[in-house]
């Protein structure tokens, strides 16, 4: 069966929903490690969108990277401000993969 995500910004739990209704909810750890993962993620992007800059060739590819940048770098600071909202002790900040 098809499972989709939904997460709620600015909230300890999230819920997973199936096709069918069915819904669960994960524990504020569960949320938190995924939150870590898409900021490491979003920063990725982030550093991706200028390094290519750096290479781009053309116009095109120019306002391509701009665009971009710019992205990533939105996405970066709402995934950090929800981080720094929702989480008022954030433990030491681990190795994420």
């Amino acid at each position: 069966m098809k499972q989709l995500n939904k997460w709620r910004i600015g909230s300890k739990t999230a819920e997973k929903k199936s096709v069918n209704g069915v819904q669960g909810e994960m524990d504020a750890l569960q949320w938190t490690d995924r939150l870590r993962q898409e900021i490491y993620e979003a920063h990725l992007e982030w550093e991706n969108a200028n390094r290519f800059f750096d290479y781009a060739l053309g116009k095109d590819q120019i306002d391509y990277a701009i665009y971009a940048i710019i992205t990533a770098e939105k996405r970066y600071d709402s995934l950090l401000r929800t981080a720094k909202r929702a989480c008022k002790s954030w433990s030491e900040w681990r190795a994420v993969q």
